[in-house]
Order: C-alpha cells, then sequence, then structure tokens
C-alpha cells in the first residue's frame, strides 16, 4: 500500500473571486476571452482531470490550457486555509474573499464538502496599504460538550503598512494593531501539542508576526481571550448598540533581529533547554577555562529566519529571567533582557461603525520599541539567499528553500543542514506527520512504550508540475504524483487556538495537515501516506501487511463493488499478506462480510487453501490452515443445503398419522381453529427486510468444526431460528425432500442434539406459517423419527423406566415456548414417536418385560407403561390448557378500552408465576375488555350448565359486535374455567379481579369506576376469610394514605376543597374524589361484615389442578388474604363513621373540618392499622361537639333535599332510590354521633315542605316523635307560603286583596311578619298548602297556643281555593 492524493473538498465560483480581485485588471500574458472560459465554475467535467493532466474533456483543448497556465493569477494571490479545511481567504492587493464549508449533494446522491464565498469586500483602511500575509486561526469552543470542532474562525491579515488586523468569518473587523511601521512580512501560529514523551517541554500558544528587522510574538492565551472579548462585544454592539467595553490588552514581545541583512520569512520553535554538556560547552567557548556554569540551564525561546547575510539564522531569547548563563556575558545579556517588552499592545482601534465601511483613523499609535537580539548562530552564504521556511510538527526538523533551487534540510536543535535537494526552484513546502496504528508494533514490543511517529516531507515543485513526498531524515522518496503547474500547497502547521491539556482530553481533533488546491479544477486534495513507508525490513512487511489489510476492510465495507472484482482484489491482498497472524485475521474478515457472495468465499479459501500446501509443511501455520479446511467444508455445506431448497419432484414420503393422533387433532381441532383466528388477526408491526436465504456469515459464525464433528453455536434467538429455518423449513413446508436433507445433515457432522434444538426452534418460533400448512405435521413426525434414529440421538442402554434426555430436550422446548398451538402440535407429534420408538426398544429386549408393567388396552395390543410416558400425558394436558388460556387471553380489546400487546404465556412461565398466575392473567383480560362484575357472575355461573342462555340480537350493528364478542369472551372464559377449576374458583377469581382493577386505579386515580368496580368485585366473594383479608390488604395498601390526605385537606380548608387542591394534595380531581370516598364507605363496609361473618364459617383451603401442582412462585392473592390477621371492629367503625362524613361533606359542597366533629381520642384513632387496639371516644361527648355535629348533619339533610329538587318531582325521584340512602344514612350517624335523631326527622321534613315537596314530606312526618315542635315549625312555613300569596305574589288580585282586608288583625299582623324569601319553592298550589295547613291542625293538640292561628290560616286558605 503506497502514499495517495485524496480529493476531500472543491472550491465553487473560483470565477466569480478571480473577477472580483482582479477587477479591470488582467495578470501577464493572457487573453481575457480564454482565460475566463478555463476558469472553474463548478463544472463536473472537470472531474478526475489530475489523474492524467494530459487528456482533456468536453472540449477543453490543450491551446486553452496553456493560455490557462500561462496566466497563473493563484500564484499572485496571498492565501490561507484553516487547519479544520473550513475556511478558504483568498487576498490580492487590499481586497479579499473568504470561502466558507458547505454540504452539498450530487447528482449520485452523495453528500460532499465544497467551499461557496461567504464574504468578499476590502480590507485596506490606510491608503496605499495592501494585504502581504494572512492565517486562519480556529478558535476552540469553551463548552463541555464539545468534542473538538472550532467555535469559529479569526482571519488574522497582515498589510504593507504594518498593521494587523482581525476579522470574523463575516468580514468583520474586529481590533486593528500597530505593531512597527515596517511591513508585515509573514504571520505564523503555533498551537498546543500534546506531548509524546515527558521529557518534552510542553510549548505554549503563540502568534508571531515578521518584520524586515522586528519579530513580535503575541501570547496564545492572552490572543484568545481578547478575540473572544471582542467578538462578543461586536455582537453586543449589533444587537443593542451597547457602549463599546474596552478588550483585555494584548500581550507581546518585540524584538529587533539583529547581524542579518535581509530577512523574508521565520519560524518560531518554541521553549527549549540546553542539555548540561551543551551549557558546558558554550560556557568553555566564550568563557574559557575558568568559566563558571549555572546549576540549572535557562530555558530560551528559539526562532529561525532565513535571508541572506546569513542564509539562516538562529536566535535564542532567554525567558523568565535576566540572569545569563555564563557569568562573563552577564552583563551585556541583562542590559538587553531588562528592556524586553512584556507589556499590553498599545493602539486599539476602537469598534467598526455600522454605516461605516471603514473606522477613520486620525491618527497612528505610538510604536513601542523592540528589544534587540543578536544572532546566535547561522548558516553563512553570501551568494544564497533564502525564500521560505517550514517547520515539522515535532519542531526538531525544517524546510528551506532557496532563490538556487535547492531545499535544504535543517535538524533545528544542532542547527546544522543535514540535506539537500536540488532542482526545485519556486518550491513549496509542507509536512506530514504519520502515527503509527495500534497493532503494528511487534508483539515483543512493550504496550506501555508510547506511540511512533513518522516525519515526511511534501515537495511541491510547479516547474515540473509534480509532487513529492520524502521520508526524513536520510529516507528515500516514498511517493510523487503528477500535478498542475499552477497548484498551491497549502500547509498551515498549527490547529485550534485555546486547548490546553485539560480540555484536549477525548476530543477527536480532525484537521488536515497538507493540502494541494488546484485553481483549474478547483479541487482540494489531501495527502495520505501509510506508516510503513518511513519502515525498513520486517517491521516494513509487518507494517505493509496491516496496510493491506486496512485496504481489505476497506474494499469489503463498500457496497458498489462488482463481485469479480472484489473476488479479484481480496484474493491479491490474501496471497499478499506475509504474517500467518494477519491472513487469519484478513480470512475471517472477508468470511465476516455481507457483501461477498458465496461462490468468491469458495474460490478464495480454496485459492490459499491450495497456496499453503505449496509451501514447505514445517513454515505453514497450523492454526491458518485449518481455518482454511473447516471454513472451506462449511461453506460447501451452506451450499449443498442451498442447492435443497428448490422445490421437491421426488415423490414424497408415505406417512399416515395414526388413529390416535388423528383423535388428539379432532379433539383440539375447535380450541386450536379459535387460536389460529386470535393470532392471526391484523396488528402493528415494524416492517423489515425481506426474508430471503440465510447469509453465509450467519451460517459460518453459528458453525465451529472440531475434527470431524461440527458443532453449533448458541447465538441470539432470531440467529438460531434463522439457521434453523435455512436447514429444516423447505422440509417443514414440503419444498425439498426429506430423505436427501437428513442425509445431508446426518453427513455433515451436526450433532443430532443441535439439530433436534434448531428444528423445534423454527416450528415453535414461525407458529403462524406452520398452522397454515396441513402437511406440516407429517413432516415434523418424519423429521423427529429421521432424527432420533441417528447415531447418538437415543442412547441405546436407555431403561424404559427413566426419563430420556432425548425426549427431555423436547418437552423442555415446549414448555418453554409461548407459542402454545406450535408446542401442543409438537408435543403430540413427538409423544406419538416416543410411544412407538418405546414399543419397539421394549420388544427387542426380553428382559423389558419382567420390569414394565403392562396394561391390556385393545383386543391384542399392548402399551408399555413407562416413566417417559407418564411425562408426556402430564406435558400435553399442559399444553392443552395453555392453549386454552392463550386463545381467551389473545382476545381483541374492545374500542376505548385499554389495550397493549397481547401477553403471551407458556407452561414454564404459569409454574413460575406460582399458584395465582392463572387467576392473576384472567383477572388481567377481564379488565381489559372491561367486564362488569354483574356480568362476570352470570359467566362464572354457566360454568356448572351444560348450555349457555341465549341472548336476543340487538338491531344496532356496533351493539350486535359487542354482544358477539361478549358470547366469545363468555364462550372460551367458561372452557377455560371448566379446565382450571381450582384456580379459577370463583371466589379466587373475584379476589384476583378486585385486587387488578385497584391496582388499575392506583395507576390511574381519575379513573373512579376502577375502585368502584374493585369494591362490587370485593362483595361478591362468598368466603369473609378472602373477603376480610383482600379488603384489609386494598386499605392498608392503597386507599389509607389518600384517604388521610383528604381528611388533613378538608380540615385545613374547612369545606369541599376545589379541583386544583385535590390535585395537589389527594393526586385526583374533586370529582373522583368524592367517588373515591363513596368506595372508601363501601369498603370499610364490606370490611365489617366480613368481620362479623369469619367466625360463622371456616377457613377454605386454596388449591390448584394436579398437574399444575409444581408450580412455585409468588404467593397468591387469596392466600395472602387468608394469611391476614383479624382487624379491630370498633376502630374499622370508627374509620368508617369518618369516611361518611367526608363522603357527605364531598357530595354536598358543605362547610364542615370533619377531624373537628372529634375528641382528642378520636382523632389519634384515625387512619391507624385496622388490626391494632385503639383507644376510641367513649360516655357522653362535649355538647359543644354535639351541637356542631347536629349542626353538619342537619347540612347534609338539606343538600339532600336541594339535590332531591333539582332533579325533579319528589314522586320521580322517590322511584330511582339510589338517594333514599342520605336521610338514612344521617339517622344512623346521628345515633354514632349521639346526636337527636328526631330533630334530623322534623328538619328534614320541614326540608322537604320548604322545597315543596309535600307528599313526600308527608311521608317522613309519620316517622317524627315530637309533633308539637313540628306543628310549630310547619305553621311557620305554612304563614309564608300564604304571606307569598297574599303579599308579596306579582299577580295580586281584587278578591285577594278583599280577603286580606276580611282577615283578623292579629292573623293579618302575623302574615306581614313572615318573610317568604326563605321559601326555595314559594309558588305552591293552594291545594297543597290547605293539605299543610289540614297536617297542622292534626297534630296539634287543641289547648297548644297556635291552634286558633291555624283555624284561622284555614280558613284563610280555604277564601283563596274558592275563588274564581
Amino acid at each position: 500500500m503506497s502514499c495517495c492524493l485524496q480529493e476531500f473538498c472543491r472550491v465553487q465560483e473560483l470565477k466569480a473571486v478571480r473577477e472580483f480581485l482582479f477587477h479591470n485588471q488582467q495578470p501577464a500574458g493572457s487573453d481575457d476571452k480564454n482565460q475566463t472560459e478555463n476558469e472553474l465554475s463548478w463544472d463536473d467535467s472537470d472531474w478526475g482531470s489530475w489523474e492524467n493532466p494530459d487528456a482533456k474533456e468536453d472540449g477543453t483543448t490543450v491551446e486553452d490550457e496553456n493560455q490557462t497556465q500561462g496566466a497563473p493569477w493563484l500564484q499572485d494571490c496571498v492565501l490561507s486555509l484553516s487547519p479544520c479545511s473550513d475556511l478558504l481567504v483568498v487576498a490580492y492587493e487590499h481586497k479579499a474573499a473568504f470561502l466558507s464549508a458547505k454540504w452539498r449533494t450530487d447528482d449520485s446522491g452523495r453528500e460532499e464538502m465544497t467551499l461557496a464565498v461567504s464574504w468578499s469586500g476590502t480590507l485596506s483602511t490606510e491608503e496605499g496599504e495592501c494585504v502581504s500575509s494572512v492565517i486562519c486561526i480556529p478558535l476552540a469552543s469553551q463548552k463541555r460538550s464539545s468534542t473538538g470542532r472550532p467555535d469559529w474562525t479569526c482571519i488574522v491579515v497582515g498589510f504593507t503598512s504594518g498593521y494587523v488586523r482581525f476579522y470574523t468569518e463575516n468580514g468583520v473587523l474586529l481590533l486593528a494593531q500597530l505593531l512597527n511601521e515596517d511591513p508585515v512580512l509573514r504571520l505564523k501560529c503555533r498551537t498546543y501539542e500534546i506531548p509524546r514523551h515527558p521529557g518534552i517541554t510542553e510549548q505554549h500558544e503563540e502568534l508571531s508576526i515578521l518584520y524586515p528587522t522586528a519579530l513580535v510574538t503575541i501570547d496564545g492565551f492572552s490572543l484568545f481571550q481578547s478575540l473572544r472579548a471582542c467578538r462578543n462585544q461586536v455582537a453586543r454592539a449589533a444587537a443593542a448598540g451597547s457602549d463599546v467595553v474596552q478588550p483585555p490588552p494584548l500581550a507581546y514581545k518585540k524584538w529587533g533581529l539583529q547581524d542579518m541583512d535581509t530577512i523574508v520569512d521565520h519560524s518560531s520553535v518554541g521553549i527549549m533547554t540546553l542539555c548540561v554538556f551543551d551549557q558546558m560547552k558554550n560556557a568553555s567557548i566564550l568563557g574559557g577555562f575558568h568559566a563558571s556554569v549555572k546549576g540549572s540551564p535557562p530555558a530560551m525561546s528559539q526562532y529561525i529566519t532565513v535571508g541572506g547575510g546569513p542564509f539562516t539564522g538562529f536566535y535564542y531569547a532567554i525567558e523568565g529571567s535576566s540572569q545569563p548563563l555564563l557569568s562573563h556575558v552577564a552583563l551585556a545579556v541583562a542590559s538587553k533582557l531588562t528592556s524586553a517588552l512584556f507589556s499590553a499592545a498599545s493602539g486599539w482601534l476602537g469598534w467598526k461603525n455600522k454605516n461605516e465601511e471603514e473606522p477613520v483613523q486620525k491618527q497612528k499609535p505610538k510604536v513601542e520599541p523592540a528589544t534587540p537580539l543578536a544572532v546566535r548562530f547561522g548558516l553563512p552564504d553570501s551568494r544564497r539567499h533564502g525564500e521560505s521556511i517550514c517547520l515539522s510538527p515535532c519542531n526538531t526538523l525544517a524546510g528551506v528553500t532557496d532563490d538556487f533551487g535547492r531545499v535544504t534540510l535543517l535538524d533545528v536543535a544542532r542547527g546544522i543542514a543535514i540535506r539537500m535537494w536540488k532542482g526545485y526552484r519556486d518550491a513549496q513546502l509542507g509536512w506530514v506527520q504519520v502515527s503509527e496504528a495500534r497493532g503494528e508494533r511487534e508483539l515483543a514490543t512493550s504496550p506501555s512504550m508510547p506511540r511512533r511517529h513518522a516525519q515526511f516531507l511534501v515537495i511541491y515543485a510547479p516547474r515540473r508540475g509534480i509532487l513529492e513526498v520524502w521520508g526524513t531524515q536520510q529516507g528515500p522518496r516514498v511517493g510523487a504524483f503528477t500535478v498542475g503547474k499552477h497548484c498551491r500547497l497549502l500547509y498551515p502547521g498549527y490547529r485550534l487556538m485555546g486547548v490546553n491539556s485539560v480540555t484536549s482530553q477525548g476530543w477527536q481533533l480532525h484537521t488536515q495537515q497538507v493540502c494541494l488546491l488546484d485553481p483549474v479544477s478547483g479541487i482540494l486534495r489531501t495527502i495520505t501516506i501509510p506508516f510503513h513507508l518511513a519502515l525498513s525490513d520486517k517491521k516494513s512487511e509487518r507494517a505493509k501487511d496491516m496496510h493491506l489489510l486496512k485496504k481489505l476492510t476497506t474494499l469489503l465495507r463498500s457496497r458498489e463493488v462488482e463481485p469479480d472484482l472484489l473476488e479479484s482484489e481480496a484474493q491479491n491482498v490474501l496471497l499478499d499478506i506475509k504474517h500467518p497472524a494477519i491472513k487469519k485475521q484478513a480470512l475471517e474478515s472477508l468470511l465476516s462480510n455481507k457483501n461477498a457472495p458465496v461462490s468468491c468465499l469458495i474460490n478464495i479459501t480454496r485459492t490459499m487453501l491450495a497456496s499453503l500446501k505449496e509451501q514447505d509443511p514445517e513454515a505453514v501455520d497450523e492454526a491458518l490452515l485449518q481455518l482454511c479446511s473447516s471454513q472451506l467444508r462449511l461453506l460447501q455445506l451452506y451450499t449443498d443445503v442451498q442447492k435443497l431448497h428448490s422445490p421437491d419432484s421426488s415423490p414424497s414420503e408415505n406417512f399416515s398419522p395414526s388413529l390416535e393422533i388423528d383423535e388428539d387433532l379432532t379433539r383440539i381441532g375447535p380450541i386450536l381453529q379459535r387460536y389460529t383466528e386470535n393470532m392471526s388477526r391484523p396488528s402493528v408491526s415494524f416492517a423489515q427486510d425481506p426474508e430471503g436465504p440465510l447469509p453465509v456469515r450467519l451460517f459460518l459464525s453459528h458453525l465451529e468444526c472440531e475434527g470431524k464433528e461440527v458443532r453449533v453455536v448458541r447465538g441470539p434467538d432470531s440467529d438460531w431460528t434463522q439457521l434453523g429455518s435455512f436447514l429444516f423449513w423447505g422440509c417443514l413446508s414440503g419444498q425439498s425432500s426429506l430423505k436427501t436433507v437428513c442425509d445431508t445433515l446426518q453427513q455433515s457432522g451436526i450433532g443430532p442434539q443441535q439439530l433436534l434444538s434448531l428444528l423445534l426452534s423454527v416450528w415453535l418460533n414461525k407458529e403462524k406459517e406452520v398452522l397454515k400448512i396441513p402437511e406440516a405435521i407429517r413432516n415434523l413426525h418424519t423429521l423427529l423419527v429421521t432424527l432420533s434414529s441417528m447415531k447418538g440421538a437415543v442412547d441405546e442402554s436407555w431403561d424404559l423406566q427413566c426419563v430420556s434426555p432425548w425426549w427431555q430436550q423436547v418437552r423442555t422446548a415446549c414448555v418453554q415456548s409461548e407459542s402454545a398451538g406450535a408446542a401442543l402440535l409438537a408435543a403430540l407429534v413427538a409423544h406419538h414417536a416416543a410411544k412407538s420408538s418405546i414399543s419397539s426398544l421394549a420388544e427387542t429386549k426380553v428382559w423389558s418385560l419382567l420390569v414394565c408393567l403392562c396394561v391390556h388396552i385393545n383386543s391384542g395390543d399392548w402399551e408399555c407403561v413407562s416413566l417417559e410416558l407418564e411425562q408426556w400425558v402430564v406435558c400435553v394436558r399442559q399444553l392443552e390448557d395453555v392453549l386454552a388460556l392463550q386463545t381467551l387471553l389473545s382476545l381483541p380489546s374492545p374500542q376505548g378500552s385499554p389495550g397493549g400487546a397481547v401477553p403471551r404465556c407458556s407452561v414454564k412461565s404459569l409454574l413460575e408465576s406460582g399458584r395465582g398466575g392463572i387467576a392473576d392473567s384472567v383477572a388481567k383480560l377481564i379488565f381489559r375488555q372491561s367486564v362488569s362484575p354483574d356480568q362476570l357472575k352470570e359467566i362464572l355461573q354457566q360454568t356448572t350448565q351444560t348450555e349457555s342462555l341465549d341472548q336476543p340480537k340487538e338491531p344496532s350493528s356496533e351493539q350486535r359486535e359487542t354482544r358477539a364478542n361478549l358470547d366469545k369472551l363468555e364462550e372460551l372464559l367458561v372452557s377455560v374455567c371448566q379446565r382450571f377449576q381450582n384456580s379459577l374458583a370463583p371466589d379466587v377469581l373475584f379476589a384476583h379481579c378486585s385486587w387488578e382493577y385497584v391496582v388499575q386505579w392506583n395507576k390511574d386515580p381519575e379513573e373512579a369506576q376502577h375502585l368502584a368496580w374493585a369494591v362490587e368485585h370485593l362483595k361478591l366473594i362468598s368466603s369473609p376469610h378472602i373477603q376480610l383479608g383482600i379488603s384489609t390488604m386494598m386499605w392498608n395498601t392503597f386507599i389509607v394514605k389518600r384517604f388521610s390526605a383528604a381528611a388533613f385537606l378538608m380540615e385545613k380548608v374547612g369545606k369541599a376543597p376545589k379541583d386544583r387542591l385535590c390535585r395537589r394534595d389527594v393526586g385526583m380531581g374533586d370529582g373522583a374524589m368524592t367517588s373515591f370516598l363513596g368506595s372508601c364507605v363501601q369498603l370499610l363496609q364490606v370490611l365489617i361484615e366480613a368481620d362479623s361473618g369469619v367466625e360463622e364459617v371456616s377457613a377454605p383451603e386454596v388449591c390448584v389442578e394436579e398437574v399444575w401442582g409444581a408450580a412455585e412462585g409468588p404467593t397468591s392473592i387469596a392466600e395472602l388474604a387468608l394469611e391476614q390477621r383479624s382487624v379491630h371492629y370498633p376502630l374499622v367503625q370508627h374509620q368508617c363513621l369518618l369516611a361518611s362524613l367526608l363522603h357527605a361533606a364531598m357530595t354536598f359542597s358543605l362547610r364542615v373540618k370533619p377531624l373537628s366533629l372529634f375528641d382528642s381520642k378520636g382523632k389519634n384513632a384515625f387512619f391507624r392499622d385496622l388490626t391494632s387496639i385503639q383507644l376510641l371516644p367513649s360516655g357522653d361527648t362535649d355538647p359543644n361537639l354535639v351541637s356542631m355535629r347536629q349542626e353538619f348533619l342537619l347540612q347534609v339533610l338539606t343538600g339532600w333535599v336541594k339535590a332531591v329538587g333539582e332533579d325533579g318531582e319528589g314522586g320521580e325521584r322517590r322511584k330511582a332510590g339510589s338517594e333514599d340512602s342520605w336521610p338514612a344514612l344521617c339517622l344512623e350517624l346521628a345515633s354514632l354521633l349521639q346526636v337527636n335523631p328526631d330533630i334530623l326527622r322534623r328538619h328534614l321534613v320541614c326540608e322537604l315542605y320548604n322545597q315543596g315537596l309535600d307528599l313526600y314530606a308527608e311521608e317522613r312526618m309519620l316517622e317524627v316523635e315530637d309533633k308539637d315542635v313540628l306543628g310549630s315549625q310547619l305553621l311557620v312555613l305554612t304563614g309564608q307560603r300564604l304571606s307569598y300569596s297574599l303579599l308579596h305574589s306579582q299577580t295580586q288580585t281584587k278578591p285577594s286583596m278583599e280577603l286580606l282586608a276580611r282577615l283578623p288583625p292579629t292573623l293579618c299582623t302575623w302574615l306581614k311578619a313572615m318573610d317568604p324569601s326563605e321559601l326555595r319553592c314559594p309558588a305552591v298550589p293552594l291545594s297543597q298548602s290547605s293539605r299543610l295547613v289540614s297536617k297542622v291542625i292534626e297534630i296539634l293538640p287543641e289547648n297548644h297556643a297556635q291552634y286558633s292561628l291555624a283555624l284561622h290560616l284555614l280558613e284563610a286558605v280555604e277564601s283563596l281555593q274558592e275563588e274564581p
């Protein structure tokens, strides 16, 4: 593998750039028309022209090219490319164009990067100044999430006026600096590099500016902070017009370079420290024999300049101290260093105005003097003049070009020329540093050794149009490329600024080291050099092998390679690799590729095996030889099996299932058909690639050769099933010959146990396809019989009274599978095959008749009873149960109910889910189907009936569909309950349903119906023991916490809380909270009733079916309920009292502090464990509490009467019946709260008359004991009605006014004192008022003080009734 040029970017709009820069100008010797037409404006016809520069396409003639090459306009420009290759600056005289990176899609759909003009304009502000040097410095991002990409790029421009200006990518001037009044010759930058060795001095970042007689170095950290501050300030000023804030100063040093006639270029090597020997040598040379030497060598900054007189100069500036290294030069050095400038840069120009193109400069800033710096030594050559210098990335070597057409290689540390090339006039230099890849070192090398790096010098000779790559220091030329004569070699020599040893951790800095720009095609190319070209001998061979391996990997990743080309290229690479380990790795990489065809792999592997056999047997690696032979064998097996996938033209094997299998299939046929219908309904699934043949790489990854045997390696279930489908699906579906496939697999060396595992995996995982193929059962039987007859399948010494490992493998697979239908069919077929095998084995062994119990089943037929057959009977029964259960669970959920994935179950999962796992699964189904408790009760009652009740069809199609779904559910649920008579006993199922509903309610408390149905299910449990346990568990686990939160919230606000407060404290809205409190009352009442009935009956025993007796796992809900302790009855009643009060307050929105209705004992007993003994209130209660309780109950009755009146007439409301419970509840609570119930009865009667519900009030009047007080209360209410009719009615008539005049004065005065506004329903018919007065007269005794008043009222009402 050799070095190569790779295109990575294209420059767009070069024609527009040239026209902008050379407006009204012409480079010498060019014809305007031809020159313009040959410049690139993004033309696809130039693609590939760099590979053969002599060949021209699309009408471009040699004459046109010569005219183009005669005008090297790009050579006259100043160019700079960012190290990140995302910004290119082209400047000429006072103009510049900035080209930024953009991504575009070409015609073939590939994404490629291009450079397009993002800004163009004039940079100069001083009269007559021109651009002399440009560099693009990318600034690192300070964000923690940064991975190495630059935040932004700063363009630094040097002018002939001595100014250095800093711009953004958009051409916005950030700052300008006048450090010297001479023209800027060259700008160079040094950025942070991670030291490769512990002894290397860490270099600091800096920007160096070269003038004809001075060198200015700006500290990188100071420059980074200043540029960031300037950019932020520009953004603020542009956005809000804020005041300009002075940015931080620039720290720089200015050296006056002496002892050289002319200087044209420079390199800042960085800080260096002399070793002790060099220090002593210099001291001896300069100070003589008696010179003193300091203990620690000083740190010095090294600068190298090129030019004339001398040809190359080496300067050293001592850092950090003015103390001299040698005593005799202390004064001289100190005198120079004391005046060195470390001050801040002066001459800020301020900010660019929005409305002005350039700021107006009125006065030049002060220029600081330079500190003289003498040349230490140089390379004197009076006739040679240097033109440029290029420092290597490791700062150890430098390349220098001169006017003699030579390229000189300098040793920076020793200051000598170590190599020279000639014939490179106007050469352009660059460096490429290549790191050694992981794994390329010899195995004996310590892994702790640092990675090696190689330096390559890149020389572009424009006059010859050639690009060369040379190894250093004395290495040969390792690459040469013919390129155009007007290209530009762009070598930044630095990376990101603002990086240090901390922020660079984990960064992946993607920068180009050397780029070649072709102005003819606009293509930017980079040079890729393999590391092994820097090595020699065996090391180079191994490195070459590694790069051949990389070449093969790249080839295999390509998707557009033709198979023939892939085969030839891969074969050549594999044969060229020398080391066996790398060759083995390459072969494994090829075999694991998904794009390589099988024929290609076979040919390559066969060729490799032949080449290995031709070599010396002692020199051949055994592992590689074994790999080739084994993989070739597996590839041949893959090809043989693939050929057998063609449709079978041979006659199929004759096999007729036995009568027993027919009977089994007939028996399970209906439920299997229903199961197939449920499992085949449309469902949402992710789109996958169309199924095709098994990729050869998967086939090889699952098979291993061990001698003559082939072992199958277990992988993911999907890959395992895919491998099994490749081997057996053709047989199962009837597309391949069973005999041929079985013979091929038997000869392959794969063990029968592994073949059986693959066969079962296919059968169980492709259930939908299997159930659609009628002959699949016959083919499965044939395959099972064939595999069981293979050598090593069934042990010949197998005892009939022991379990066979072969058939146990089949049972284990069926028991673990969630494909209930396929598992049952496989078990039936295997049961038949095992029975036949046992019978034949028993006939061949005479002695087996002595140990086997033979049972006569049919005339002349005998069946050998063994432990194996017993295991099959249990397995088949379990699978039949699972099939029925899975059919039930796969029913689709009705619309509007919670859906989700269909739960899948297996025998293993049911056994591991414990004794309550089956009931739990059915309870979840009932929740998904939204089956009400009453419907479930009716369904369970049908389990003992032979026929289900016929339901009439509804006319609506939706109702008809709902009825059909419910009938289907009833049918399947009855069938499952008959199979699991113990596991799905009514009490057990009701208990699990109750628990499931309360669990779902706890997930979404807004669904109050869930909790209500949970309590309804709880009521249907007949066993008080289970009922008590479930109630206690529900209360402690889910209810009491929210119940206490609701009580404390109402106590805090003193009334029924609003929706927002309910959601904040209780976790549900006010409507849901009302229903929740009602369910709490119901739950506590169930708990009270269950506790009362526990002593009357014994605790039930929770059991399961015999075949499911081995179930182990979590304890069932019913068993947990039986383990609960008994509750403290008074405490439960106390909690129920509070729940009733809370429910009433929320229902009628009453103002009350519920906990304040109890004394301290009562408050402390709330929310305690129901099984604990608490101190409850006893004896007489404080009258104030009784008064508060009475007031609350009166409010409840008032609220209920208002609700009844708002809903309709009293008679209609009485028919509903549900609301009638509130008066009875209030009377019950009155007895518990020590409130006089007769007061409540009287209040209820008065409120009913007040609401106008006279008939309902007359019924309640019979319950009142103190009729005298009631009569007085009703007399007032009658007076209010009559007062409204006579005095306050809007429709007063003349007869009514005459009647009022005839009334006795006492009655008239009393009526006027009445306030009818207290009546909620004042407009009552006079007949009702007359009846009310009659009732009052009946209940009042004649000696009552108001009896005569009642008589007068009766007369007045009757008079009003007599009016027409």
